[in-house]
C-alpha cells in the first residue's frame, strides 16, 4: 500500500504563493498519474490539477489555469504543486492521489495539508 505525504501548507496573505509537495513511498511511483485535490469546508472535493507519469502532460481546472502549476521530480518520487496569486477561495485542504492503473479513478490519498489565504 502506497503511502502519501503532503507538506507545504499554511497561512499566507492574499497575493501571495505556496508550494505544496506530495512524497510517495515505493518504487512504482514513475508508473501513476498524480493528482492534486482540494476541499474547502462545506464544498465537495474538486480535482485541482494532474500530471502525467512522465510529466509530459498536465491538467487543470479552469479557473486555477494560470495560477496553480503542478509538477513531479520522478527521482525523488513527489509531486508539486505552486500556487499563485492566492485567494482567499483558494483556502481548503489539498490531498494529492494516485490515480488507479487501469481505472479512471484514484485509489490512494494522502493525510491533506491545510491551506488558508487571508483576505
Amino acid at each position: 500500500q502506497v503511502q502519501l505525504v503532503e507538506s507545504g501548507g499554511g497561512l499566507v496573505q492574499a497575493g501571495g504563493s505556496l508550494r505544496l509537495s506530495c512524497t510517495a513511498s515505493g518504487r512504482t511511483f514513475s508508473t501513476y498519474i498524480m493528482g492534486w485535490f482540494r476541499q474547502a469546508p462545506g464544498a465537495e472535493r474538486e480535482l485541482v490539477a494532474a500530471i502525467s507519469e512522465s510529466g509530459s502532460w498536465t491538467s487543470y481546472a479552469d479557473p486555477l489555469k494560470g495560477r496553480f502549476t503542478i509538477s513531479r521530480d520522478n527521482a525523488k518520487n513527489t509531486v508539486y504543486l505552486q500556487m499563485s496569486s492566492l485567494k482567499p477561495e483558494d483556502t481548503a485542504v489539498y490531498y494529492c492521489a494516485r490515480r488507479n492503473l487501469y481505472r479512471d479513478y484514484y485509489d490512494s490519498w494522502g493525510q491533506g495539508t491545510q491551506v488558508t489565504v487571508s483576505s
